[in-house]
């Protein structure tokens, strides 16, 4: 309670701080302002003055146009007689000429001659005033500057942490506020729990963790996690991003990483939260390219990280969604004890984060998030947010005041395949063409016994560059995929060329999609899954960045890697023609959907089942929107071999 006071103390006085040093900036940019107008006021001459040559103003004198002289120290200012047209008076001026004569001249010509005093006194002030004004300026620049070095720990406070600190509750965010994470709120429950009770822990030995690391995916909710612990702590939070801390000038990081621990022990017990920390916490290396200001940063990280106890209440969250690249000394126990996991939601989690985020929003008596959630396996929380936003958006723009289900599957289309193009028009053979194309894929999965239930069917183009798809929901959430499943797939995703050339003898530019996604399942399961009869189990590619785009990597010769693109090649070519010979064999289907479809553009996964059961005159059952039923399991038992796969694969 004490530190809180004190800091909202120390947050009452900023405003007064800040005023003071806005005031000082006010004061010197305005005496330096005054120092230049004095400097230009006292060598401007008059705007309308004209300079002449001393014989030209004898000769004005000799002819009487002159009135007035000002003979000064350095020049004679010279005032004509009015014109007598114009009834304007001009001025000149010209330099001093050594002639004894001048005074006579124009007394004789009834000139008015004024000689000007000389002003020691001014002269000796404004040449003071000139000379050291200047050298003050500058003396009071480069104090301040000091001062500002000094007291932010740099120029203009470049050394100086830029944390924002959040009290409790500030950030609006807690637990209840998170969901599909049970495993990661447990570990920083623990944490929050140490900080608000310690005596229950330390009373059995246990030792507050110094930090613990949040990895995963973008979107699982690191961040939000990190703001939910600021809601639930009850203790000064300081937050910031590991990009922060790098600058340009090598020791600017270092010196912030002092600052932000000094502040944090300052205030402890308290919270450290550095988000993507892998910008100052990448391995350390010797090679070309290295990065002094980036390593120093780390470096610092690491001492002060040694430096504090645990006793002292001070703990360090940092996320990342490259672990593989952090510096291992920075993983070691002792500094980051925990690695908590912030994986992609699985169903139920997908369900409880839709009632998280649909909490706030009117919904009406169709919608089903379960559905919603089996539709979007893979999908994380910010997906997910984004598609209840998005479902919102779609039932006012129809003049409905609640979301419906039919809101919530167009919204799933528009985050994974984008919005329809309305103004995109085809041709009626390039319509034929997408229509058997999607039937072929919605055909093939049907007549499979391991294959997904078809959704829906359309061929209104997307934005995202799809002309047509077809949505496949599963019955279950899985992890596992078995050969024969991932067979299945591979026979699916080529259903669509397999169409193209049963029907119009030729193939198109729409299948590149479904053959670089063929070719990826294919080589894993020969690279990673060990489903190949030829490699067996051997592991011939690794992941990188696996919480990222997953990059997979050749551990293999060349000559070896050769045999696998044989190997792929035989495996696309086996589940082509299979697809080819499951859709030849039920062509009257194949023609009769993709008629219905060219004159619909858009068919349920209820509406294919119906015409595909009357097609192949097997009577559906009320309610029965799945293939898998009779039809699929028609063509398993006709399929030679019909024994079933037991090897199981990673999903």
């Amino acid at each position: 309670m004490d530190n809180q006071n004190n800091q909202n103390r120390n947050n009452n006085q900023d405003p007064n701080r800040n005023n003071r040093q806005g005031v000082s900036f006010v004061l010197l940019v305005t005496l330096i302002t005054s120092v230049l107008v004095l400097f230009l006021f006292q060598f401007q001459n008059m705007e309308s003055a004209e300079e002449i040559s001393y014989n030209k103003f004898l000769k004005m004198v000799e002819d009487g146009d002159i009135e007035k002289v000002d003979i000064g120290s350095s020049q004679i200012n010279i005032t004509t007689k009015k014109d007598k047209d114009t009834n304007i008076q001009k001025e000149y001026y010209t330099g001093i000429v050594n002639d004894d004569k001048l005074v006579d001249r124009l007394l004789e010509a009834g000139v008015e001659v004024n000689q000007d005093i000389p002003d020691t006194t001014s002269a000796m002030l404004l040449n003071i005033i000139f000379t050291f004004v200047p050298i003050a300026c500058i003396v009071g620049l480069f104090v301040w500057f000091t001062r500002k070095m000094s007291k932010g720990g740099g120029m203009m406070g470049i050394g100086k942490s830029n944390a924002k600190m959040y009290v409790e509750k500030e950030t609006g965010v807690t637990f209840r506020d998170v969901a599909g994470q049970d495993e990661a709120k447990e570990s920083l429950q623990e944490v929050v729990d140490f900080l608000h009770n310690p005596g229950k822990y330390t009373s059995v030995g246990a030792k507050l963790p110094k930090g613990a690391l949040l990895v995963g995916p973008p979107g699982t909710g690191k961040t939000l996690l990190a703001k939910a612990v600021a809601g639930e702590a009850r203790v000064p939070f300081f937050s910031l991003s590991g990009s922060a801390f790098v600058e340009m000038y090598v020791g600017v990081g270092a010196s912030r990483v002092r600052d932000l621990f000094k502040q944090a022990q300052q205030m402890a017990p308290c919270i450290i939260f550095i988000d993507e920390i892998d910008a100052i916490g990448k391995s350390r290396d010797t090679q070309l390219g290295g990065n002094d200001e980036r390593e120093q940063t780390l470096n610092q990280l690491l001492a002060e990280m040694d430096g504090f106890e645990s006793n002292k209440g001070l703990v360090l969250l940092a996320a990342t969604n490259r672990p593989e690249i952090l510096d291992p000394a920075l993983l070691r126990p002792g500094r980051f004890d925990r690695r908590i996991i912030v994986e992609k939601p699985d169903l139920k989690g997908r369900i409880d984060v839709l009632k998280v985020h649909s909490k706030d929003v009117r919904m009406d008596e169709t919608v089903d998030l379960e559905a919603i959630a089996l539709a979007t396996s893979g999908a994380v929380g910010s997906d997910l947010a984004n598609m209840i936003n998005e479902a919102a958006i779609n039932a006012v723009k129809h003049g409905r005041n609640a979301v419906s289900q039919s809101d919530l599957f167009e919204a799933v289309e528009v985050v994974l395949v984008g919005k329809e193009k309305k103004d995109r028009i085809m041709s009626q053979e390039e319509r034929r063409i997408v229509s058997y194309h999607e039937v072929g894929h919605a055909l093939v999965s049907a007549l499979q016994k391991d294959a997904e239930p078809v959704q829906k069917i359309t061929i209104v183009p997307r934005t995202m560059g799809a002309l047509g798809y077809v949505m496949q929901t599963p019955e279950e959430e899985k992890f596992l995929n078995t050969k024969k499943e991932l067979e299945a797939m591979l026979v699916g995703m080529l259903g669509g060329r397999a169409a193209e050339e049963i029907v119009f003898d030729t193939v198109t530019t729409g299948a590149s999609n479904d053959i670089e996604k063929a070719t990826s399942i294919a080589r894993a399961m020969i690279t990673q899954y060990g489903m190949s009869e030829k490699f067996g189990l051997i592991g011939l590619e690794s992941i990188q960045s696996r919480y990222l785009d997953g990059r997979p990597v050749m551990n293999c010769g060349q000559e070896t890697a050769s045999e696998i693109d044989k190997e792929v090649m035989k495996m696309l070519k086996n589940a082509y023609e299979e697809a080819k010979r499951l859709l030849g064999e039920h062509r009257n289907a194949l023609d009769q959907i993709a008629a219905f479809l060219i004159e619909k553009e858009t068919i349920t996964g209820k509406e294919f089942m119906e015409i595909l059961h009357q097609v192949e005159g097997i009577p559906q059952k009320d309610g029965e929107t799945q293939p898998e039923s009779r039809i699929a399991m028609k063509e398993a038992d006709a399929a030679a071999g019909g024994g079933e796969e037991t090897s199981d694969a990673q999903a």
